[in-house]
């Protein structure tokens, strides 16, 4: 199978360059290993099931052992013997802090109570994320993220889209999993299913050891897909699941599941961003509901390609997922963080893309063209609150947004006279 170069292989270089340790985190079937096996020069996989009962063995009395080898060392599957952590940041330590010495990953969060120490300093945390258009090789990639923020002069005008909204609604089926690109399109298809099959039988339980209904898994993965990119209340989401009479379920225990499901980075709902700008009862703060890729949802739903051209509207809820996956991976070493804005006046965004030096911009996702009028109209007047609040609170002004964007399934990039740049999501890179 051909390597295709990730978004990730810059931001793992830099920070080995920098840190004795770096754990690579996020879903499984991202491409974790594959990535960090580029970079490394020696390799145990904890979950190699010849070797594992050995390693299991050897981590619980001896972890500094497993650490012997050629540097930088990967440690597949870390969260498999947690005492590994804190030999690994022990180890590092010995060494003066020397940069590049292991690769941890996981697809998994770590009880923090297994591990004695933060590591901060020794190792540091970055995130892969399933594969981007432009990571998939589905975006032209005319559009960059980094020029739009560093570049007030950057034309974008004429720039193209790679796919129209028929490739979009396949893209969004198959998902940005590695291995699914190498098959043919019937077969690419199942991907998806076969990783929330997986998740439902089999992770929601071995994660922390605590055995779960899969039925229930299976109900929670289709309410979420049913309320995708929504503020749906999780009281609604209860409702949702409980509304057959085979299903009874508590509020306690749908957090748990829920919480499974994150540490499984399944699930990645987003915050709410509440700035000043109008009364607090005004700006709704419930988290839009998320999944790590959009194909999740689609096989939670058990649709394909062909039912979503003729259903837009759902699509255009799983077009949304596709536009926050791509734009974490695309500024994945901004060090950024995505929230959305909405109040009860109906005026939103659907992205807030935030950067570390408090850049940021307002996007809204519209898959015709004919609603992209209404985004910028939404993304304008979210503008003018901000000057209108400024004027108001001299001492304590806010940021203007940097950028207004509208993300769109069409064919061709421009900025309106507004100044709303128009950009197709599949002529966008990091």
């Amino acid at each position: 199978m051909k390597y295709l170069a990730r978004i990730a292989d810059k931001i793992l270089q830099e920070r080995l360059e920098a840190f004795g340790a770096v754990l690579i985190e996020g879903p499984k079937w991202t491409g974790k290993t594959t990535t960090a096996e580029q970079h490394a020069k020696s390799v145990i996989k904890l979950q190699d099931p010849d070797k594992a009962a050995e390693y299991l063995t050897t981590a619980a009395a001896r972890p500094s052992l497993l650490l012997k080898g050629e540097q930088p060392r990967l440690i597949d599957e870390w969260q498999d013997a947690p005492a590994l952590w804190d030999a690994v940041r022990t180890a590092v330590d010995k060494e003066g802090g020397r940069p590049g010495q292991y690769i941890l990953t996981g697809s998994n969060t770590v009880d923090k109570a297994k591990i004695r120490h933060t590591g901060t300093g020794r190792i540091t945390r970055m995130k892969i994320y399933p594969m981007s258009l432009w990571e998939s090789l589905e975006s032209s990639g005319e559009v960059s993220i980094r020029e739009l923020f560093d570049n007030p002069d950057y034309d974008i005008d004429g720039a193209s889209g790679k796919l129209d909204i028929s490739g979009l609604i396949r893209a969004a089926c198959r998902g940005g999993w590695p291995a699914s690109l190498q098959l043919p399109q019937k077969s690419n298809m199942l991907i998806a299913k076969d990783y929330m099959n997986s998740v439902c039988e089999n992770d929601i339980s071995t994660v922390d050891g605590k055995q779960r209904n899969p039925k229930i898994a299976r109900k929670i993965l289709k309410s979420y897909a049913r309320n995708i990119s929504t503020i749906t209340k999780k009281s609604n989401i209860l409702a949702d699941i409980t509304a057959s009479e085979d299903i009874t379920l508590s509020m306690p225990t749908l957090d748990d599941y829920i919480g499974a499901l994150e540490k499984l980075f399944v699930i990645r709902d987003v915050d709410a961003w509440c700035p000043a700008i109008r009364s607090k009862t005004a700006i709704r703060s419930s988290p839009k509901r998320c999944f790590t890729d959009p194909s999740i949802a689609v096989a939670a739903l058990n649709v394909n390609a062909d039912a979503l051209e003729t259903q837009l509207k759902t699509f255009g809820f799983i077009f949304e997922q596709m536009c926050v996956r791509d734009l974490k991976a695309y500024t994945a070493g901004f060090n950024s963080h995505i929230s959305y804005y909405r109040d009860r006046y109906g005026l939103e965004a659907d992205w807030v893309l935030h950067l570390e030096d408090e850049r940021y911009a307002l996007i809204e996702c519209k898959l015709g063209s004919r609603e992209i009028d209404e985004g910028s109209r939404h993304l304008l007047q979210i503008r003018e609150l901000v000057r209108e609040h400024n004027k108001a609170e001299k001492q304590v002004p806010l940021r203007e947004p940097d950028l207004l964007i509208v993300l769109t399934g069409g064919d061709i990039a421009y900025t309106r006279p507004d100044g709303v740049k128009v950009i197709p999501l599949s002529c966008l890179k990091d």
